[in-house]
């Protein structure tokens, strides 16, 4: 296990319920995730519940360069961060590590990661690289591994426009093969000016995941001020994330 990266930890936790792991992934690249990652980060820690996040395996960026768990730290602010590696090349994690001659990252190391992560925080998220079946390592293991060795469900963040419906429900139909539950899609970079694509997705989503529209986050809110974000971020999300956004009422004003 590589170092972890920490802001401030919540110095207390409630006792009467157990911790929450949250895996997520995306639909592909540049979907969203990381921003997703952190406005449920900062929508929990809103609430007073104390979050982690661990990104297994960070792949893109040099060591001395911030990462996606630092991007969480700067949006969302009090959040316990950790890597469990890092490598230097934009690839797929178990190419990448190949390519470095570095060790891979195994499910069950992520798994156990996560597990002590949740026994001091109330919100563990476990954010992938790229889509649920990105290699780990040479063996196949896969994000889609780690949710099921943690019995933990899957939050999907998706593209907003052409060509995301086959994959939404590929990757619906992946967890459902593994009987890994889908919490629900979040759409990762809502534009300002939705195409009629877009818009038709809206009611598209729920329907091809099998599981509710929860969130949509608006284009370019990784740019905001840390103070704005951490403001804003729960009307991007839904009640089953903690937040205030509402999926009917976004569906009527945005559809086509």
């Amino acid at each position: 296990m590589s170092t972890a990266h920490e802001g401030h930890r919540s110095g207390t936790h409630e006792t009467n319920r157990a911790p929450d792991i949250l895996v997520l992934t995306g639909t592909g690249t540049e979907v969203g995730k990381t921003v997703t990652t952190a406005a449920v980060a900062a929508t929990a820690l809103a609430a007073g519940r104390s979050v982690a996040v661990l990104k297994p395996a960070q792949t893109g960026v040099l060591a001395e360069e911030r990462g996606d768990a630092d991007e969480v730290v700067w949006l969302a602010g009090g959040v316990t961060a950790m890597e469990l590696a890092r490598y230097p090349e934009p690839l797929a994690p178990a190419t990448a590590a190949r390519r470095s001659g570095l060790a891979p990252v195994r499910p069950y190391e992520v798994a156990e990661a996560a597990e002590k992560l949740a026994a001091s925080h109330d919100l563990v998220i476990v954010e992938g690289a790229g889509g649920l079946l990105v290699r780990f390592d040479e063996h196949g293991g896969t994000l889609a591994d780690v949710a099921a060795r943690l019995g933990a469900p899957v939050l999907l963040v998706a593209s907003a426009g052409l060509g995301t419906l086959n994959s939404t429900e590929l990757t619906a139909r992946e967890l459902r093969s593994r009987n890994v539950r889908l919490a629900g899609v979040v759409v990762g970079n809502w534009p300002a000016a939705p195409d009629l694509a877009s818009r038709c997705n809206v009611t598209d989503f729920p329907v091809v995941a099998g599981a509710p529209l929860v969130g949509a986050i608006p284009a370019g809110a990784g740019a905001r001020r840390p103070a704005e974000f951490r403001t804003e971020a729960p009307s991007w999300l839904g009640p089953e994330l903690g937040g205030t956004w509402r999926a009917a009422d976004f569906t009527a004003r945005e559809s086509a």
